[in-house]
């Protein structure tokens, strides 16, 4: 992974050094709150419902493992013990004090990490394919692309203040695994006549206004990777909407103008810049690659591999089931990849009390037990998903087992990874001053309906996304199942849509009807589930997949169950 520069160290550290200075001054009351409001959200620093809320970014989703243990540190020094993995693949930290931040920013420039652009009207942390660089499907590592587009784009004069934020996702196979076309910008490689390039998607996005992303060019030479990018980027703080904050996002100008003018703007912009400074070249590209090296993987016996994971899978019903569910194919013969379910649910501990745990929530004990398990099994590499959930990313087949019961004993082996309970939830109105509603008790009521595991092998691939608020910072709108809470003379209400997709054929989902009370949600899913699972297509080989259920009998069956 990226390691930094001199230059990093200084300029992150100059920020920290800025940021304590502009702290100081508000907390005198010699810098006015609407001055300190850019500042403090240009550093990640965001005043929710309780306290205020720190965001660290996570460039593309990938940690060493010491920079896991300085989060662990946070998390118990400044915070409550805990963290929150987010869609973005940052990580919030939600009771922090405000003059202490300047204290948590220095600890994480000591260890290569900052809260910088997290939040604000800028480009945000680029994502990608949590499986970059050891899958199977791969037509090139995207990663190495992703930091070239950090580099440009942090601290960059001319993007700190574009009318609305900004998000870019990158992905390096046909499969679409980081929903990269519900981005403002969405970069997919591809290979022309042996050439590596980029095709564009811009205009995606979620929100009050969701839209899926349009293709504005099919087939982007690597080499003008960033002079196109920035032609979009002057197109679009140009002439992107200032005056009212819901027409801002770029996706309101595409699809206002149509993509094919908002493409010929794009091109004739490029003029200025395409064979400029800007151009990449293969040193460039070397330089970017040099960080992602692949590490010392072992030749290993994969016969007596094979023959020792099949005795353990025959023995123990419960590692079959995590190692069915929560580990992936690896492009290197003897390893897998390891998903890690950060949606335990409602855990019962030895001693006899049951907790429920958010998505996507992480405790500083299990922080540092995870890095040291990166360090024991996956070469001290950890990833975050766009799922809330966590990657161990170069597992030997051999180590699975002893992996797995380690996991176990922290609480983080759930075996329920693309099942209903793997449910993408924000923080909601327990947490969030934008949210109409709570989301933490209506997935704890969900996850009370769907306790059965196999029935929840039965029902297969159902990905539920829940939203407090129509910002829709947990995907709802692409989500099989969507919720997104709403509010109703102070009372909390919550609609669902059916049919949603973040994937290759992504497609927002239709709205089912009137919104559900807090007390019917779980039962309104368990009538969903009853309708596909009854309804559904079966073959000795092949069972009919929730999405394409609904692709061919639509919403209307549903509706009857719900509404009657």
């Amino acid at each position: 992974m990226y390691q930094y520069s001199y230059a990093d160290q200084a300029l992150v550290n100059e920020r920290v050094a800025q940021y304590r200075h502009q702290t100081e001054r508000f907390l005198a009351g010699e810098l006015p709150e609407d001055e300190f409001l850019p500042i403090r959200l240009q550093n990640g620093l965001y005043i929710q419902r309780h306290a205020p809320m720190l965001r660290v970014a996570i460039p593309y989703g990938l940690l060493a493992s010491y920079q896991l243990r300085t989060l662990a540190k946070i998390a118990d020094e400044y915070d409550r013990g805990y963290g929150h993995f987010t869609t973005r693949t940052n990580i919030q930290f939600n009771w922090v004090e405000l003059p202490k931040v300047p204290d948590i920013l220095q600890v994480l420039a000591d260890n290569q990490m900052h809260a910088i652009q997290t939040s604000g009207n800028c480009i945000r942390n680029t994502t990608t394919d949590p499986f970059a660089g050891v899958s199977v499907d791969e037509i090139a590592d995207p990663r190495p692309y992703c930091e070239i587009i950090r580099q440009w784009s942090t601290f960059h004069p001319e993007f700190a203040y574009l009318p609305r934020k900004f998000k870019i996702a990158v992905i390096g196979s046909k499969i679409d695994r980081s929903a990269s076309q519900l981005h403002d910008i969405g970069l997919h490689l591809v290979k022309q006549d042996g050439q590596i390039g980029f095709e564009v998607i811009v205009g995606g996005g979620l929100g009050r206004t969701p839209m899926i992303g349009k293709v504005i060019n099919e087939f982007l030479p690597r080499e003008h990777l960033l002079s196109y990018l920035d032609a979009i980027l002057r197109v679009y703080n140009l002439e992107g909407r200032r005056d009212n904050k819901y027409k801002a996002r770029i996706k309101i100008l595409v699809d206002s103008i149509g993509k094919d003018e908002f493409a010929k703007k794009v091109n004739d912009e490029w003029q200025f810049s395409k064979d400029g400074e800007l151009t990449l070249t293969d040193e460039h590209f070397k330089k970017a690659e040099s960080y992602f090296t692949s590490p010392d993987y072992q030749n290993l016996d994969l016969l007596n591999e094979t023959n020792k994971l099949k005795t353990q899978l025959d023995s123990n019903i419960n590692f079959k089931n995590w190692y069915e569910h929560n580990t992936v194919n690896h492009k290197i013969n003897g390893y897998r990849v390891v998903v890690i379910s950060l949606k335990a649910g409602l855990i019962k501990y030895k001693d006899g009390t049951e907790k429920f745990i958010p998505s996507g929530d992480m405790t500083s004990h299990q922080m540092r037990a995870l890095a040291d398990l990166a360090d024991k099994y996956s070469f001290g590499e950890i990833r975050v998903t766009h799922h809330q959930n966590v990657i161990l990313s170069d597992v030997k087949l051999s180590d699975l087992y002893d992996l797995w019961q380690a996991l176990d004993e922290l609480y983080l082996a759930r075996p329920n990874i693309g099942t209903l309970t793997d449910m993408i939830v924000c923080p909601g109105f327990d947490y969030c001053s934008l949210a109409n509603a709570t989301t933490h008790n209506i997935a704890q009521n969900i996850e009370k309906a769907f306790d059965d595991l196999d029935y929840l092998y039965d029902l297969g691939d159902i990905r539920l996304n829940m939203s407090g608020c129509m910002n829709a910072c947990a995907h709802h709108h692409i989500g099989d199942i969507g919720i997104l809470g709403v509010d109703k003379k102070g009372e909390h209400w919550y609609q669902i849509s059916l049919g949603g997709n973040g994937g290759s054929n992504a497609k927002l989902g239709q709205i089912l009807g009137k919104a559900v009370p807090a007390d019917e949600v779980a039962d309104t899913i368990k009538t969903i589930a009853k309708v596909y699972k009854d309804g559904r297509q079966e073959t000795a080989d092949e069972i009919e997949r929730f999405g394409d259920f609904i692709n061919r009998v639509g919403i209307t069956p549903f509706k009857e169950a719900v509404y009657g």
